[in-house]
């Protein structure tokens, strides 16, 4: 039986839920299931990939505890700095530096860990403990001799760059958010070095902030000396200037104020440029009302003809020459309705009119061109006065500039003057507090010896090794699930190739298949037992004849068809198990250790009766109608009209014909039998069965008018598809003496 396939052991509840989609009532359960990710699904992929999960976080581990005990141990020192918000010394309600607020605090020992950090601190701890010579800090690069073609001054520069940057790689800043102390931790092989940088990075730190803060405060007074100087020279040129302008202009004492009351002394009188302006300015206003209003008129007959401006009509002249017009007009309309155009009198009549008409248009013409006159010599009218306005005002101007730049010029003396009292207040005040030592910055804790490294931490390690381990299963996990399209459960059959399911049959071992094929109360018979079941509720009657196919061989079809025909046997129903495939033939070795030499084919040909060639099945009811020689034909002779009336036949003697043929792919015999058969069952092995490959060999059959009744889940695994899998027939406890009679 090495050729036959497993079944699977469906539970009585599911077996339950798939009956009720055939029972009245039972659409809602007979809807299709959706494809959510779901913990079933999560357990299914962790189990069938459980050999890559263990073996990469497996790997990782060794790694990283490899790693560990490999790596050199880190030790750490650290000292603590203390950092005030208030600022120096205060003179005058001022500091020399303002108060940090609290706002700006974090964001200030943020910017004091970045110093702490920086290469200009890194080098002034180089140079106090002398580390670029020391080689248990830079290794051996501060005992080995000077490179050729290299100067002493830029070997001991490079020395001195690599310490720097040793330092600079080892310094961590703890930045608290609660607190103003500063943790500053130095990590290196040596833990004597360790605390030695440590505290030489504090030290250095506190004595360069006093002396940045000192120089801050030299450098504020050498700023403000300049300032001073410049101040001072700026207020000499000013006051000679105001002196000199009012030299030039005549001005003798200080400008009247404004705002005086009225009437008073210093009330300005009008003069004449004054007087001028103002009536200049009256007779422009005059002269631009006039030109707006002559504008106005242009524009308004500019556009309309001469005919019909009021002054053209009103004109006795031109209306005079129009009534001309008109009578010559009239008369000319009536000669023309007698003579031609070469008539004497219509050709003086036109000359006539002709001459009018020019008359009409130049009187016309000269009544627009008076309007545009009147309005040409009020726009050069006004043109002249503001001519004269502009040149009255910027003599008045002028006037008033005179004082105005005096008064502009002693400002800005008096400026001056101010501004240097200050400067010399301020320098005064720096002067005196330049002595005084102005620091917020004071070292807190020494660093001590450490005694115990800090790092490789093998729990850690370990920790991170896992997550990277597992991080990467689960990547390998999922793309190969991607990847991966075989059906391995009941909702994958389902879902993807949207048949329904018939049942599903455990995985059983090739050595307790013979067991459980004979034991009625097996899992595996119980499993059939459910699939027939669903058959009779998919497709009831008598006389019936199905068809078992799959996509591929070794599916299980073969042990499908069998078992479901003792199934059928035993429950008293007269069955016959037709081998029809014809190529590569398989049931009949479950009922028969060697091939017989007749069978199907001989049986169609009518060379043999059909009784002679059955082979005994060892149960009632049952009848096994075996492949004898493989025929050259197979195709020709499944599609001939002999094998049509042989099911007829057989329909009429049996109460159930279960036809066993070739498997649907690369063959044309499993479409050619489905459109003869009542029904179609397909067979589908779990875990193997790709879901392309089903649904091709599915739409075969469907193209062959093929009736599908559902599938069968074969070699059911249910760990793969990540579910609990129990049988609970034995619930019901069969007795063993029932056992024992069957």
């Amino acid at each position: 039986m090495q050729n036959s396939i497993n079944g699977d052991r469906p539970t009585t509840v599911a077996n339950a839920a798939w009956i009720d989609r055939y029972l009245p009532g039972g659409a809602e359960e007979a809807a299709p299931r959706d494809g959510s990710f779901n913990l079933t699904a999560i357990r299914g992929i962790i189990y069938r990939q459980r050999h890559i999960l263990i073996g990469a976080v497996a790997l990782a581990l060794i790694g990283g505890l490899v790693l560990t005990l490999l790596t050199k141990p880190i030790y750490s020192a650290s000292a603590t700095v203390q950092i005030d918000r208030g600022g120096g010394q205060i003179i005058e309600g001022q500091s020399l530096e303002n108060d940090i607020s609290a706002n700006e605090f974090s964001r200030y020992m943020n910017t004091q860990a970045v110093v702490i950090k920086s290469r200009k601190l890194a080098y002034r701890v180089v140079d106090a403990l002398k580390l670029d010579q020391n080689a248990a800090f830079v290794g051996v690069e501060a005992s080995d001799p000077k490179p050729a073609g290299t100067s002493t001054a830029e070997w001991s520069k490079s020395k001195r760059e690599t310490a720097a940057s040793i330092v600079q790689g080892g310094v961590t800043v703890d930045v608290p958010y609660d607190s103003s102390i500063l943790t500053i931790s130095f990590k290196s092989e040596n833990p004597g070095i360790a605390m030695e940088v440590a505290n030489a990075i504090a030290n250095n730190y506190v004595v360069e902030d006093s002396r940045r803060k000192l120089e801050a405060n030299t450098y504020a007074v050498g700023y403000l000396s300049k300032q001073i100087d410049e101040v001072r020279a700026k207020l000499q040129l000013a006051e000679f200037a105001t002196n000199d302008y009012a030299k030039q202009n005549g001005i003798v004492g200080e400008a009247p104020a404004t705002g005086g009351a009225a009437g008073g002394a210093n009330e300005a009188t009008p003069t004449i440029t004054a007087t001028n302006l103002f009536s200049v300015n009256s007779n422009y206003t005059q002269a631009r009302a006039k030109r707006i209003a002559a504008e106005q008129r242009w524009r308004a007959i500019s556009t309309v003809p001469a005919s019909q401006l009021p002054e053209v009509q009103q004109n006795i002249a031109i209306q005079s020459m129009v009534t001309d017009r008109g009578k010559a007009a009239t008369e000319l309309a009536q000669l023309r309705q007698r003579y031609g155009d070469n008539f004497p009198r219509i050709v003086e009549l036109k000359s006539q009119i002709a001459s009018l008409e020019s008359q009409i248009a130049r009187a016309g013409a000269d009544v627009k061109n008076s309007v545009r006159n009147d309005y040409e010599v009020a726009l050069r009218q006004e043109q002249g006065l503001a001519t004269e306005v502009s040149k009255a005002s910027g003599e008045t101007l002028t006037e008033q500039d005179r004082r105005v730049r005096y008064n502009l010029l002693n400002r800005e003396a008096g400026a001056l003057r101010t501004q240097l009292a200050t400067l010399l207040d301020r320098y005064n005040q720096l002067v005196s507090a330049s002595e005084v030592k102005s620091t917020n910055t004071t070292k807190l804790d020494s660093a001590l010896m450490p005694g115990s490294p800090v790092s490789p931490n093998l729990m850690k390690n370990l920790l991170v090794s896992a997550i990277a381990g597992l991080g990467i299963a689960l990547g390998l996990a999922v793309l190969r699930e991607a990847f991966d399209d075989r059906l391995r459960s009941a909702d994958d059959v389902e879902r993807k190739l949207g048949y329904p399911l018939l049942g599903h049959t455990p995985m059983v071992a090739d050595d307790e298949l013979t067991a459980q094929f004979t034991d009625p109360f097996s899992p595996l018979m119980e499993a059939y037992s459910s699939v027939r079941t669903a058959i009779d509720f998919a497709h009831p009657g008598t006389n019936r004849v199905f068809l078992v196919t799959s996509s591929e061989p070794s599916e299980g079809k073969s042990l499908t068809a069998a078992i479901l025909g003792r199934n059928y046997a035993r429950l008293g129903r007269k069955t016959l198990l037709v081998e029809a495939d014809l190529r590569k033939p398989s049931l009949s070795h479950l009922f028969a250790e060697t091939r017989p030499d007749k069978g199907i084919a001989e049986v169609l040909l009518g060379d043999v009766d059909i009784q002679s060639v059955l082979l005994p099945s060892g149960v009632d009811n049952l009848d096994i109608l075996p492949v004898g020689k493989t025929p050259v034909n197979p195709v020709e002779l499944l599609s001939s009209p002999v094998m049509a009336e042989f099911i007829e036949r057989m329909r009429k003697e049996y109460a159930l014909v279960i036809f066993d043929t070739a498997p649907v792919m690369g063959l044309a015999d499993a479409p050619i039998l489905s459109r003869l058969m009542d029904g179609t069952i397909f067979i589908v092995e779990a875990n193997r069965a790709h879901h392309g490959q089903a649904k091709t060999a599915l739409r075969r059959l469907r193209g062959a008018s093929a009736n599908i009744l559902g599938v069968v889940l074969t070699k059911y695994r249910a760990a793969d598809a990540g579910q609990e899998y129990n049988y609970h027939y034995r619930y019901y406890t069969y007795g063993e003496g029932n056992r024992s009679a069957s």
